[in-house]
């Protein structure tokens, strides 16, 4: 049973653990934070991932998952040590590798044999060198070390799946018996395996990512025109599905892109750029359409409610995408902020993220459910496409509201039924709303009652 290191339990670190623990190898999670580590000793996770909680029980009754927050103890007999600690954006867009080379020193420091050094943060390219110089200088006794760049292309609340189903696993160094040893970690899970140098792996992270961002905010710059054609963005992304050259991911428009990687990876390959004196124009346009989403949002509702001061909005779902707690650079934020500064009341409810949103401090009244939040409100913003969402009874829901208005932030229900519920409804690049709801509506160019599917 090969023995495996993880440095860090954060979302990266606890996937990667459970992952490996159910390809059968012997894992140890070492986390330096006290509060984590005692939780995670209990069986306790400190994020919401579909799936991961059952993994871990598991691997734990089947003692193949320890945890400690002593480096001797999580490198002991161990062959190769995953680092996966958190890279977070600077002011500058810059990431922050202060933690990843704070243990790369102290695995240096602390390990009594050869070691593969894995990383798997997202780090600026070149990142690998330091590491390896890092190891040099402070290893022990001649110590031998191999460092190897193994990015991970999780997604948050499929990442269970994306890691035992991968499209491709990616594997950078310079040693081929290290690479070969890492290939090996994954023999049981059926992809391609990718091997190349450090640099090129550190890069296809940050490529990656960027690309898929530039897709969604290429898709709501269309939505604006979708909507001044009277074209629906919906049916515009389900044709273009069809392009094998496009494929069906990544074409939804909406309230835009946030989470821990999409905004930190624009930012980071933005700095790198910068950095070399590299104009990246249509990376920096992909960031700056995604900023003004939430604008739209505030844009509809003045033109359907008029002036929102004193006005109750209510708020579906905070997180930044479903079946996590993630506010990491949430629409939602964003959206709240908007909102106050127009002087609404806000009311919100989320099936995971309302504790996750009341530690940032958000001026919100948090609710049971959905229907608390329609209740005597000016208009309903769906913000994060939960499924239970989907089974709610709209015309319910509509009758509780002051005024009727849904704005669709994510084009998750069907223009159709939510007319026929009541509701003055309208999505993103797709506008489906009858008459304004108040008197006080601001005029606009053009009638709001133009209706397309």
């Amino acid at each position: 049973m090969t023995k495996v290191s993880v440095i860090g339990g954060g979302y990266v670190g606890l996937v990667t653990a459970a992952g490996f623990a159910d390809l059968g190898h012997s894992v140890c999670v070492l986390e330096i934070d006290p509060c984590k580590t005692r939780s995670l000793e209990r069986g306790i996770l400190t994020i919401d991932e579909p799936g991961l909680p059952e993994s871990w029980q598991r691997n734990r009754e089947q003692g193949r998952i320890s945890v400690t927050g002593d480096y001797i103890k999580g490198l002991l007999d161990a062959e190769f040590a995953f680092v996966s600690v958190g890279t977070p954006s600077t002011r500058t867009g810059r990431p922050d590798l202060k933690s990843l080379y704070t243990a790369v020193r102290r695995i240096a420091e602390t390990a009594s044999g050869p070691l593969v050094v894995v990383v798997k943060s997202t780090v600026p390219v070149g990142t690998a060198e330091v590491v390896a110089g890092i190891l040099a200088r402070y290893g022990r006794d001649g110590r031998r070390f191999a460092v190897v760049s193994n990015p991970e292309f999780l997604r948050e609340g499929y990442a269970v799946h994306d890691f035992m189903n991968p499209t491709r696993i990616v594997i950078g160094g310079s040693d081929r018996k290290a690479i070969d040893a890492v290939a090996g970690l994954y023999e049981r899970i059926k992809a391609p395996v990718i091997t190349c140098d450090n640099r090129t792996a550190e890069m296809s992270k940050y490529a990656s990512n960027v690309f898929l961002a530039a897709r969604i905010s290429f898709m709501n710059e269309i939505a604006s025109l979708c909507e001044e054609y009277g074209v629906n963005v919906s049916r515009i992304a389900e044709i273009m599905g069809f392009d094998p050259r496009f494929g069906k991911g990544y074409l939804n428009a909406g309230l835009g892109w946030g989470g821990s990687c999409l905004p930190k990876d624009v930012d980071g390959i933005l700095h790198m750029a910068k950095s070399r004196g590299v104009k990246l124009r249509m990376i920096s346009a992909a960031q700056k359409i995604n900023k003004q989403q939430p604008q739209l949002v505030m844009e509809k509702l003045h033109r359907l409610l008029g002036p929102l001061e004193n006005k109750t909005i209510g708020i579906l779902g905070l997180a930044f995408k479903p079946n996590t707690c993630d506010m990491r650079c949430a629409s939602s934020v964003t959206l709240i902020s908007l909102l106050r500064e127009q002087g609404c009341s806000i009311k919100a409810y989320d099936p995971l993220a309302m504790k996750a949103a009341a530690e940032l401090g958000l001026e919100i009244s948090y609710c049971a459910d959905a229907y608390e939040v329609a209740r005597d409100s000016d208009a309903l913003v769906l913000v994060t496409e939960w499924g239970e969402f989907k089974d709610l009874a709209m015309s319910v829901l509509c009758s509780s509201m002051t005024n009727p208005v849904f704005i669709d932030g994510r084009n998750f229900f069907d223009p159709d039924a939510m007319l026929e519920a009541g509701f003055l409804y309208e999505g993103i690049g797709r506008r489906t709303s009858g008459k304004p709801a108040i008197s006080e509506a601001a005029p606009v160019n053009r009638p709001v009652t133009s209706r397309f599917r």
